[in-house]
């Protein structure tokens, strides 16, 4: 393991030692591409899987499922026992929580899990401070709290972006529109629809040459950089929204909190007074993007109590039909939609028609 961090810290160095410019570009994204296969390494080392951790296999329950980040003691405990009732160990030494805690709330309908994972260091990435372990829950999350010291935020945020960049979490971005496509003859085809400033097919063909990839289609549909080839080309990397959390707004002034709420996807609150949760609360369904959908049965009123809750990608009623039994799909002969994704009220839609937010839906069956 070691030997591999100090291929890492070489190659880092090596990076920062050399000058940024037309000439270098093609060495540094073959550095790029380098780093990249060493840091996949980190993650799941050659041997096959690792031994979970303790306490960090946490059963996914509910309908999404939310992380919180942050360095030890922001209060990130304190959040969790005040947004879902869970005690989770609050002190004022670092480090008091040790394993992943979880809390449920319920919102809007939906059943969302809390995870209170432990604070990460400097160097988390690296294997320090079982960083790989917290990390590795977050990479399975469908939204990420980053909670921070409103006293220090940018130093703090800065760090943790860079710890979740290097395990392959991409915060708060949409996967690169490239198409990436091996095949067995033909040499390196690269097209580009807009003109790009800093890929070109040399540099392409150094990336790909230290994945041992000589024949390959590209389309590149936007002015891509070296990284995003790179992201492509690993294919693991996880593409999650974050909300920034900035803790303890009651140590600060009311001009300082009028800046903060201009900083993008940034959220003030104080976990302790409970001040501010609702704001919270609604940024995180906006985050989320979770679809409502409440049944009919036949001659009755629809049960507006339990919806069913699907994602946002998978919202067909395909999807509904499997969300509540597996069995249902294979008798399915049609459903009746009332609500925004239809033209009429009710109207027939089929298995793949798309539903939208709080829609009423009525299956019928074959006979």
């Amino acid at each position: 393991m070691s030997t591999i961090l100090e291929k890492i810290a070489q190659i880092e160095a090596e990076m920062a030692r050399t000058q940024k410019n037309k000439a270098t570009a093609g060495h540094l994204g073959l550095l790029k591409a380098r780093l990249a296969k060493l840091r996949r390494e980190l993650i799941t080392p050659k041997g096959g899987g690792g031994v979970a951790g303790d306490g960090f296999d946490v059963a996914k329950t509910g309908d999404a499922r939310i992380g919180f980040v942050g360095f030890p003691s922001v209060g990130k405990s304190t959040l969790l026992s005040n947004l879902a009732g869970v005690y989770s160990e609050v002190a004022d030494y670092e480090f008091t929580t040790l394993t992943t805690v979880p809390g449920c709330i319920k919102y809007k309908g939906a059943k969302i899990q809390l995870l209170d994972l432990p604070g990460i260091i400097e160097g988390a990435k690296d294997g320090k401070g079982r960083g790989r372990q917290v990390i590795a829950v977050a990479r399975t999350c469908s939204l990420i709290f980053i909670v921070l010291d409103v006293l220090k935020p940018l130093v703090h945020k800065r760090l943790i972006e860079k710890e979740l960049e290097g395990f392959g979490l991409r915060l708060n971005k949409q996967p690169p529109n490239i198409v990436f496509r091996k095949k067995d003859k033909g040499g390196i085809n690269l097209q580009t629809m807009v003109t790009q400033t800093e890929l070109d097919l040399d540099m392409v063909r150094t990336i790909l040459s230290e994945y041992k990839i000589h024949n390959a289609d590209i389309t590149l549909r936007y002015d891509a950089t070296a990284d995003d080839l790179i992201d492509v080309v690993e294919g693991n990397r996880v593409y999650v929204p974050c909300i920034y959390l900035l803790n303890k707004i009651d140590q600060i002034s009311v001009e300082e909190l009028d800046i903060i709420y201009k900083i993008p996807h940034c959220v003030p609150i104080s976990a302790h007074h409970k001040w501010n949760f609702d704001d919270l609360l609604e940024k995180m369904w906006e985050y989320l993007k979770l679809v409502r959908l409440y049944t009919k049965p036949k001659g009755q009123l629809p049960d507006y109590s339990s919806p069913v809750v699907l994602s946002s990608e998978h919202r067909s009623m395909e999807d509904f039909c499997n969300k509540l039994h597996r069995s249902i799909i294979k008798e399915f002969k049609y459903a009746l939609v009332w609500g925004s994704s239809v033209k009429h009220q009710p109207q027939k839609v089929g298995k793949d028609h798309i539903v939208g937010d709080e829609d009423v839906v009525q299956i019928v069956k074959k006979i």
